[in-house]
């Protein structure tokens, strides 16, 4: 049975301590990309959804940092998450 519901997509990414820029530490479609997301879920790991940025972050090799043209992107999201994870402690 042929669906039109596209197949989803996942990407991890990880930042630490003195890293350029973000890795992709997992990426995946159907089934795995299912499991990155359930594993984000499980560990209170925020999950963003934008299926153009996963696109892009797709073409990305696996353990590689992200490029600098996302960089912009990547970096406005988790300067939010560090500002609603901030507001959601000091509650």
């Amino acid at each position: 049975m042929n669906s039109n519901k596209p197949v989803q997509q996942a990407v991890a990414l990880a930042y630490a301590r003195g890293d350029f820029s973000p890795r992709i530490i997992a990426k995946g479609r159907g089934v795995v990309a299912e499991q990155i997301i359930a594993r984000a879920n499980e560990n209170k790991v925020f999950v963003h959804q934008s299926p153009e940025l996963v696109n892009l972050l797709m073409r990305v090799d696996l353990d590689d940092n992200i490029p600098l043209a996302l960089y912009r992107a990547i970096a406005e999201i988790l300067v939010w998450l560090h500002r609603m994870e901030r507001e959601a402690t000091s509650r």
